[in-house]
């Protein structure tokens, strides 16, 4: 069995290298006769090292390196060329770090817990008390999301199980079965096509990512000057997270600014005005932010309203604290020349043509909502069947470009992100289904009689709280006969609960996004950046409610248009 293994790794090493460097007979030949020890564990530094550069060097079409980087490799006892040790890696890893009695521990703990927490909810206290219990389940469950990295838990997994818990809640206390499950069906209708509209959007962004599509818009920048950079990098952001959402935004431009600039504080200073710009940009569209697109999917906001009246705000928003940065040592500083990377980069055949074709389908889902009457998420899906057809049509052939269709693509999108958006609008939903989130607006309309303070409020909070469930409580709280479609509170709300999340880094996806892939952490961020976030936010308010009440809006084009006016 010995034998075996040895000439299974031994044969397994040949195949790596003549598919991936081209070895030569005379080269497989040697190979094949080396000593068995060649295919044995180096290390996981020296694994990951050596397979990033096989990587780079298939990138770039070169051959000679990695077969130089192979022959290199040393023969001797305890090493292993990286590509053939994966499995064994990874199996050696697991032994080492399995641990029989500390995970029979923790599977245990779930276990009693879950089975507490089942009859805790079967006990007669919790049907005569149902708003009290589903309260204290739901703040447990946030609690949860909210110290995810203490606690360990993804916040997806807490999402779903506080979701599923408030509606067995919900049918214990509802007159009846039946009404409760009318409501879940009603609200797993409306839920869904929020679900559906963000993996449709997700899709197709991955697919022009995976093109290189993005390189027309990045390629163009080219200024090196610190203070117009600082500019530069806070509007392309500002427009590019108006069509895609605020994380994928914040991710393409933080991986520019890795490009353009080196190490450096002010590298962090451009970052954290990536997370500012994508917060605004994301909030004077329909589908650049996933908040704007819920109350926009379900009637509290329209197109081309939203972008009349938000765009100045929004805009005001940004270029506050753009100019307020821009008076900072790290921005006045002197200029760092760096090589120019971009041109390193290939784009994918036919990633213009991906590129075209993936933006105008985003573009065009408003359009197909006016004139179709059906829901967004329609839309979404019939850009992304378009896309689909596309790019198998011009990969047709070509096995090697598997990752630039659509299947990969979908291995490779924010699953759990979907899944956490679902399991927080379930458990919302829940809550209105009961009647909390009514008691507590008729609270608030009680003691704070501005509807403005309370969407700024909204907006403050959601840099500590998701801004997720923060607007579907606020769906949830008050009805289109309270405040009706496009009312001055629904686009306070779209614009707060986008921009408030840059005052924290934790406050958004895109400041999350920025703090690991930059390793910027909480203080940093706070200390040179969430004043200058917080004077942005109540300047866009500033503006909006003085571009409101002087009845003033931007010219548009767009509001000339018949389909669109009433979209």
């Amino acid at each position: 069995m010995a034998t075996f293994s040895i000439g299974t790794h031994t044969h397994l090493c040949m195949f790596h290298h003549f598919r991936n460097s081209r070895l030569s007979l005379h080269r497989l030949h040697s190979l094949q006769s080396s000593p068995p020890s060649l295919c044995r564990i180096r290390g996981p530094s020296l694994l990951r090292n050596h397979v990033l550069a096989r990587a780079e060097d298939k990138a770039r079409g070169s051959s000679t390196s990695s077969q130089q980087q192979f022959q290199d490799l040393p023969t001797e006892s305890g090493t292993c060329d990286p590509l053939c040790s994966l499995d064994e890696t990874s199996s050696q890893d697991f032994e080492s770090s399995y641990k029989p009695k500390t995970d029979l521990l923790k599977a245990v703990a779930v276990f009693a817990a879950a089975a507490t927490g089942a009859v805790a909810i079967n006990h007669s206290w919790v049907a005569a008390n149902q708003d009290l219990a589903m309260a204290l389940l739901f703040v447990i469950g946030y609690v949860g999301i909210i110290f995810e990295e203490s606690l360990a838990f993804n916040k997806s997994g807490v999402g779903l199980l506080m979701a599923v818990s408030l509606w067995t809640i919900r049918s214990i206390g509802a007159p009846s079965t039946g009404v409760a499950v009318s409501e879940l069906t009603r609200a797993s209708a409306e839920v869904s096509e929020i679900v559906f509209f963000l993996l449709g959007a997700m899709t197709i962004v991955e697919i022009v990512d995976a093109h290189q599509g993005f390189k027309l818009v990045t390629d163009n920048i080219t200024t090196r000057k610190p203070r117009l950079l600082l500019w530069v990098i806070g509007f392309v952001t500002f427009f590019l997270s108006s069509v895609l959402d605020n994380l994928t935004s914040t991710i393409v431009m933080v991986s520019l600014l890795r490009k353009l600039v080196p190490p450096s504080e002010y590298r962090k200073i451009l970052g954290a005005v990536v997370v500012i710009a994508a917060n605004a940009g994301g909030a004077w569209t329909p589908i650049g932010d996933v908040t704007t697109t819920m109350l926009w999917i379900h009637g509290q906001i329209s197109t081309v309203q939203t972008m009349k009246g938000l765009f100045v705000p929004s805009a005001i928003s940004l270029a506050v604290p753009l100019a307020l940065m821009s008076l900072t040592s790290e921005v006045n500083g002197k200029g760092q020349d760096s090589p120019n990377v971009l041109a390193s980069e290939q784009m994918a055949p036919r990633g213009q043509l991906v590129f075209s074709v993936g933006l105008g389908a985003l573009i065009f889902v408003p359009v197909f909502k006016a004139l179709t009457g059906l829901p967004p998420y329609m839309g979404m899906l019939l850009g992304l069947g378009v896309l689909w057809i596309l790019t198998d049509a011009i990969h047709y052939g070509e096995s090697e470009r598997q990752r630039l269709k659509v299947p990969q693509a979908l291995s490779r999108i924010d699953t759990q992100g979907a899944l956490f958006f679902l399991g927080i609008l379930l458990s919302v939903s829940s809550l209105e289904a009961a009647g909390i989130l009514r008691e507590i607006a008729n609270y608030l309309d009680a003691h704070i009689q501005s509807s403005e303070l309370i969407a700024s409020a909204i907006g403050v909070i959601s840099a500590i709280i998701d801004n997720v469930p923060l607007v579907a409580a606020a769906m949830g709280m008050y009805d289109l006969a309270s405040f009706p479609q496009d009312s001055e509170f629904w686009q306070l709300i779209a614009f707060c609960a986008g921009t408030g999340g840059s005052m924290l880094v934790i406050g958004s996806a895109a400041g999350v996004a920025f703090m690991g892939m930059e390793k910027v952490d909480f203080f940093w961020y706070l200390r040179k950046v969430s004043g200058f976030a917080f004077a942005g936010y109540a300047a866009g308010i500033a503006a909006y409610l003085a571009l409101h009440n002087l009845n003033i809006s931007p010219p548009t084009t767009l509001a000339e248009v018949p389909f669109l006016s009433g979209s």
